[in-house]
Order: structure tokens, then C-alpha cells, then sequence
């Protein structure tokens, strides 16, 4: 009752306010949320990834975030954020809760008299996802098995059904163990993001980089290493023209899609058909590695290849893209050997101390 009550006194303050006054009272409640929030004593990198996350969903939403139901928080996590990592469903469900919690301490009275609306949050018992944080430690495939997945998958485009879409498949997948692209930079590249006269190899420049925290889209060159120069050279040779698209064109995909535009190009790739090339591949010629080896899996085989190749850590740190080394230190910690030398070094010592008493 007590909360009907307030319901209905909100009720009788109602000012509706313009688009602009909206919009500068979002940005500002905003700042305010994360000033809270440093006042809190929390650390900055803590208050940049809730704000990321609030960011994301208020892109997806397309409203400001108090205008959100228990019916939209059912929709996004529901089927916009099904299959994303359950570290990734937790963080922002947090944060859209958090969130609320200021709104509702802060703000409520304000966005009633602006919009009629009483402010709840939209993640109850019934929609607040449930799990533990993924592990961020990924044992990629020894070198024999990736070497094994290829050749197999190689050898099956001589009597594939469909050519031209199995080799792409093939080669994108090829280019994530290569030089670590994730799946999302390998949809979003041109044609003419390869840059064949620049370097000793050729390089990539990946527009579409993930950046850091929300940032936006992070650039970087990328150098055809590892063979990857032999491989897209023999995708462009052999296998792009397939797709029947016009390669002058201005942003003709890289990797195209069988669909085409209404204009009769050709589409860009999406990462589903890569992802389920790859399911497939490695169902047929993988099979201990079947629902295991992902995209993201061959990102982090190419880092311990990379580094078990003599790489340096802030060369890997640059083809992978990471803002951080500390992000780049956690796709090569399986390889690292330093607890091993210690303890090889201490057994030395030992022998050459007990060597010493026995004379």
C-alpha cells in the first residue's frame, strides 16, 4: 500500500519535458552515477566497464535506460546476449541493477515529474542471470592438432559441395590461428584492407577493432606473418572471384557472403557463418576439440604459437590489438616456462651445494 500511495503522489506532478531536456538530464544523471560511484571508492577500470556495459544496452535499447521493463531486460538477455560468455551476462546485468539502484535513490522524483514514469528495475528474480564468471585462462590445441584440423579441412575443399563458401570459411579461420583476428575484425574487412607494399610481408588493417572498455572501434596494422601472406594470396587468386562480386568496387568485402545486395553485390559475411564453419571442420577433423574450439580459442593458439616462436611479448600485444600487456600475458601464460626454470635452477644449486659436502 505504502508504495501505491507514492505511485499516486507522483502521479499528481507530472510536467512532461521536451527531447532536450531529456537528453541533457540522461547525460547528467549519468555523470552523476559515476561520481557516485568514485566517491564509493571504487577503482576507475571498475566505473569504466559499468558505464561500457550501460552504454551497450542503451545503444541496443535506443531510450534512455529508465524507460526499460522487465520485458526488455527479458528480450536482451534473453536473445541479444543468449550465447555471449556468461562473464558478459553477469557484468552487465550488475551494472543495469546498479544503475537502477542510483536512479531510484536519486532520481526517481525528477524523472516522474519529467516523464510520468516510476522508476523499477527491470532485472527481478525471474530474467537476473544465473552462473559464475567464465574462467579467462583458454588451453588452446597443440600445434600437431591445429596442423591436423587444416590439413583435413584443406583436403576436403577438393570435394566440397559448395567451393567457394567453404574455402572462405576456411581461410578466415586460417588467418584467426595465423595472426589472431578475432571473428567479429575478419567480417568487417575490405578488399582493400590488405596492403600488400607495406612491410616485409604485406599487412591487414583492421578497422573494426575491439576497443577498450567501450571505447569504439580500435585500429591496427597487422602483419601478414606466419603464412598468412600465402594464404590470402591464394584466397584472392583462387577463390574471391567466385562470389561474382566487382573487386574496384569501394568496399567489396574481403570475405563475402552468397547473398547478395539489392544492387547485385556482394554482402559482407556474418560471424554465425564463420563460427559454423568452423563447428563443422572441426567436428569432421577434430573431433576430441568438438564445442571447444572456437574462434576466440584459435585467437589464443595464435598467441602461445606466436610467443613459443620467440615473439616478445609487446610484438604479440600488437598483432593481437590488446590495450593492456597484462591482457596479452594471460593468452601466453600456458606457455610461459618460469616456475619450471626456477625449479631447474634450484635443483643446480642443490647438486652443486651437495657436490661440495661430498668432497
Amino acid at each position: 500500500m505504502a508504495a501505491l500511495a507514492v505511485v499516486r503522489d507522483l502521479r499528481e506532478h507530472w510536467a512532461p519535458a521536451s527531447a532536450e531536456e531529456l537528453e541533457r538530464f540522461e547525460t547528467d544523471v549519468l555523470s552523476g552515477f559515476v561520481l557516485a560511484r568514485a566517491s564509493a571508492g571504487l577503482a576507475d577500470g571498475t566505473i569504466r566497464g559499468d558505464v561500457g556495459h550501460l552504454d551497450q544496452i542503451r545503444t541496443w535499447f535506443g531510450r534512455p535506460l529508465w524507460d526499460m521493463e522487465p520485458a526488455d531486460a527479458d528480450m536482451y538477455f534473453g536473445k541479444v546476449l543468449r550465447h555471449s560468455p556468461s562473464g558478459t551476462r553477469l557484468g552487465r546485468s550488475q551494472a543495469l541493477s546498479t544503475y537502477f539502484m542510483f536512479l531510484e535513490l536519486r532520481h526517481k522524483v525528477e524523472i516522474h515529474r519529467m516523464t510520468g514514469r516510476v522508476v523499477e528495475c527491470p532485472i527481478d528474480e525471474m530474467n537476473q542471470p544465473r552462473g559464475a564468471k567464465d574462467a579467462q585462462l583458454r588451453i588452446p590445441p597443440s600445434e600437431p592438432e591445429i596442423g591436423t584440423l587444416f590439413t583435413g579441412w584443406g583436403g576436403e575443399l577438393a570435394t566440397c559441395r559448395k567451393f567457394a563458401p567453404t574455402a572462405r570459411n576456411y581461410t578466415a579461420s586460417k588467418l584467426m590461428s595465423q595472426v589472431g583476428l578475432r571473428v567479429s575484425e575478419a567480417c568487417g574487412l575490405d578488399l582493400d584492407d590488405i596492403k600488400w607494399d607495406l612491410g616485409r610481408f604485406g599487412k591487414l588493417h583492421v578497422r573494426h577493432g575491439k576497443g577498450a572498455r567501450g571505447s569504439g572501434p580500435r585500429e591496427r596494422m597487422v602483419p601478414l606473418i606466419n603464412g598468412a601472406d600465402r594464404t590470402l594470396r591464394w584466397f584472392i587468386e583462387d577463390v574471391w572471384g567466385q562470389f561474382d562480386d566487382d573487386h574496384t568496387r569501394p568496399g567489396a568485402p574481403l570475405f563475402p557472403s552468397e547473398r547478395k545486395n539489392t544492387d547485385g553485390s556482394a554482402r559482407r559475411v556474418g560471424d554465425d557463418a564463420l563460427r559454423n564453419g568452423l563447428d563443422n571442420a572441426v567436428q569432421a577433423h577434430l573431433a576430441s576439440w568438438t564445442d571447444r574450439l572456437t574462434p576466440h580459442v584459435l585467437r589464443h593458439f595464435c598467441a602461445s604459437q606466436l610467443y613459443g616462436n620467440g615473439l616478445d611479448l609487446l610484438a604479440i600485444q600488437e598483432v593481437l590489438g590488446h590495450s593492456w600487456i597484462a591482457t596479452t600475458m594471460r593468452y601466453i601464460h600456458v606457455q610461459q616456462t618460469r616456475v619450471e626454470d626456477a625449479w631447474v635452477a634450484g635443483m643446480e644449486r642443490a647438486a652443486k651445494r651437495l657436490e661440495g659436502l661430498a668432497r
